[in-house]
């Protein structure tokens, strides 16, 4: 086991076992029906809140894994070691009934389900949803609507697009391998990909969850991360809570992380990555296997306060 799974979880749980899991006792517009805990990643299994706008939202501890993988594909690689803050991110996918909630246009190809993650959904798109979202809760904010970036800012208390290196650690859950339950074999099990998924999305969290108790990290809909692709960003990473490369003014991709429903097995492993032209610009963008998902920073006394109320503040 490593010092992920029980060390950093395990403080967290020691300082706030007293409070109750709200998602034990009421299931939010966006909770799978059926879901219990993974206790992998820890004997007391996930600590979960619901937000103010019934989003159920996983935390997840911070602390140093290996990012990358040297027997993957060139883009992978080096693995290096990465230390993260902690955070909240969304236990399942944004949904149809949350993007449209926030009042979203829904680009999606397929409606048929409130419950299916959107997709279709440009980069820029998504970060106004997490700003749409913010603004709903009663929090800060992260993006700059008035900058050619949408410029974040990671001290707001609002929503934002995960980096690409949290999206990774929060899809590892203390795991060294390909996926954080083993081999491909179980992939079934866990995500909705080519072999299984009949070239569609399917409702969010059918699936079991990873030991986080996070669902559909390994299929249905890619997720957009808020870092510029670059295959060689591993090289010049730094070590601490990193954001990805600059800008580089032209030809500009962003970070798709994990697996979907056209993707083989392979496409799906946690280090996989994907650089995908953002769409802002494109009026026929219609790249149908990419939604997102959201997280959001806090601290240890923000968590407590988020446990000890049924909804967050």
């Amino acid at each position: 086991m490593t010092s992920i799974r029980f060390l950093a979880l395990a403080v967290v749980v020691g300082l706030f076992t007293s409070c109750e899991k709200s998602g034990s006792n009421a299931q939010s517009e966006s909770t799978p029906a059926g879901a219990s805990d993974n206790t992998k990643a820890g004997e007391a299994g996930p600590i979960v809140i619901t937000t103010k706008s019934g989003v159920e939202m996983v935390y997840v501890p911070g602390g140093e894994f290996m990012m990358g993988n040297d027997r993957g594909n060139p883009d992978e690689r080096p693995a290096h070691k990465v230390k993260l803050s902690p955070f909240l991110m969304d236990s399942v996918e944004v949904t149809h009934a949350m993007f449209t909630k926030a009042q979203m246009s829904d680009p999606s190809h397929w409606q048929d389900n409130p419950q299916k993650p959107v997709e279709r959904v440009r980069w820029r798109d998504a970060k106004r949803y997490c700003d749409e979202r913010s603004i709903l809760e009663g929090l800060k904010p992260c993006y700059n609507e008035k900058t050619p970036d949408w410029d974040c800012d990671y001290s707001a208390n609002g929503y934002r697009l995960p980096t690409e290196a949290e999206w990774e650690y929060a899809c590892r859950a203390g795991s060294e391998g390909d996926y954080d339950f083993g081999s491909a074999d179980k992939l079934r099990q866990y995500a909705w990909f080519a072999e299984n998924a009949e070239q569609k999305t399917h409702p969010t969290g059918q699936k079991k969850p990873n030991a986080f108790g996070i669902y559909d990290l390994y299929g249905n809909v890619s997720e957009w991360c808020e870092d510029v692709y670059s295959p060689s960003y591993y090289k010049e990473s730094p070590a601490v809570d990193p954001r990805g490369p600059a800008n580089p003014g032209k030809d500009v991709k962003r970070v798709i992380r994990g697996g979907s429903w056209k993707f083989s097995a392979g496409q799906c492993r946690a280090t996989a990555r994907v650089g995908e032209r953002t769409g802002d610009t494109d009026a026929c963008f219609s790249t149908d296997y990419c939604g997102f998902r959201c997280v959001r920073r806090v601290t240890p006394g923000e968590l407590k306060e988020l446990q000890g109320s049924k909804t967050a503040k």
